[in-house]
């Protein structure tokens, strides 16, 4: 399928959101599980087929009424064939592995407009003997549609994004970047960085999934999977590699000896806990002048009700805005006085935690609008209040 063609022809895309098995092949348009009666009284199942005139690569209107389709002749519910709509019953190979078994005519007095209009039409008057039989049957399947994977990162089509109108500012997030860290704030972005039309989306971790991460990631693994201890960045590449095609797994610490392969990133998540870790992380971003995203939470148990006090902190970092760095993200590890002693961590907090940074990379993006311009953010579950800071004039 030509996703290119499907989704710069509003016609062809129309077809899509509302749910008919659409396909493009060999210049020709074909609408799959179309309902209809058979000879026989039967309800059956036929592939409505038309030829695509197109200005480049979106489609014109249509330059011929006629339709083929590869199934039965349609009946009506008396087993008679429609004759409204009979043109000829041969095998007629079309090209591309298509080969039909009737063809129709059925020409409306200005023609059709597009091929919503066309394929609809026909489809109106092929089902409609099975529909009266059975209103809830419909060629609206809204069945799964596999993407090419030259076109697309993902291995599906993301009709999300086109029933929603927002592909074109879905397309701005065709960003490269990297998560370091998939804890439970890391797991977290890339369930919803896997999401997005990123080019490619680079894992880096050396931990193996464990029993406790299991409760602060998302998903629900088994106590097999648990028990084989596979590396965090191939288990959860495994899982979001259903769908987005370019995930890479790096199973390894980022430290001195291979800091330079988290270098030339359109965008890198910081999730990190260890403080001196952090800080060799950032120095070398800043060094090259890359944006990055550091996130970190501060839980810790408070009060004679012994409940928990929680701060989400999301600092952004680009080439043009670094002085706030000492003063906002933490650099000393856990041993020492610092605010993060006691690394509680909770999945709500991390998913959290993760939104926060996938909202303000999309800010940068410029797919929301971004009046603030803040380089700081913290969320505080007590107060449940949301701050900003280090804003940009």
């Amino acid at each position: 399928m030509s996703l290119q063609l499907i989704n710069r022809s509003p016609d062809l895309k129309r077809l899509r959101d509302e749910g008919y098995e659409i396909e493009v092949r060999a210049g020709h348009l074909l609408v799959h599980s179309v309902p209809y009666v058979n000879p026989r009284g039967e309800t059956a199942m036929g592939t409505l087929v038309s030829n695509l005139t197109l200005a480049g690569d979106i489609t014109a209107r249509p330059d011929s009424h006629v339709a083929h389709f590869v199934g039965e002749h349609p009946c009506n519910l008396n087993g008679t064939e429609m004759a409204q709509i009979k043109h000829a019953s041969n095998k007629t190979d079309l090209g591309g592995g298509i080969v039909t078994d009737h063809s129709f005519s059925n020409k409306p007095a200005d023609g059709y407009a597009d091929y919503h209009h066309k394929m609809t039409r026909y489809i109106e008057v092929i089902s409609a003997p099975a529909r009266s039989r059975d209103p809830d049957l419909k060629a609206q399947t809204f069945r799964p549609v596999a993407a090419s994977t030259d076109e697309s990162v993902f291995h599906y089509v993301d009709t999300a994004s086109s029933r929603a109108g927002i592909q074109a500012l879905s397309m701005r997030l065709a960003r490269r970047v990297a998560i370091i860290g998939l804890g439970g704030t890391g797991s977290y972005l890339l369930d919803q960085l896997a999401k997005t039309p990123a080019t490619e989306i680079h894992l880096f971790d050396g931990d193996v999934f464990m029993q406790h991460n299991a409760f602060r990631a998302p998903g629900a693994p088994s106590l097999a999977q648990l028990e084989a201890k596979a590396p965090k960045v191939e288990w959860f590449k495994a899982i979001y590699s259903n769908m987005h095609a370019r995930i890479v797994a790096h199973h390894c610490y980022v430290d001195e000896t291979n800091i330079n392969a988290i270098l030339g990133f359109d965008m890198v998540f910081i999730c990190v806990d260890k403080g001196s870790v952090r800080q060799m992380i950032a120095a070398a971003l800043v060094a090259n002048g890359s944006s990055f995203i550091d996130v970190g939470m501060g839980v810790e148990v408070a009060g004679e009700a012994h409940q928990l006090l929680a701060v989400c902190r999301v600092t952004t970092v680009t080439p043009d805005h670094t002085e706030h760095i000492a003063s906002r993200i933490p650099m000393a590890d856990r041993d020492e006085e610092d605010a993060y002693n006691q690394n509680i961590q909770i999945a709500d907090l991390n998913a959290m935690n993760a939104i926060m940074a996938v909202v303000k990379w999309k800010k940068i993006c410029g797919f929301y609008a971004d009046e603030e311009g803040e380089h700081h953010s913290t969320y505080s579950s007590s107060m449940n209040l949301l701050t900003t800071d280090e804003v940009t004039e």
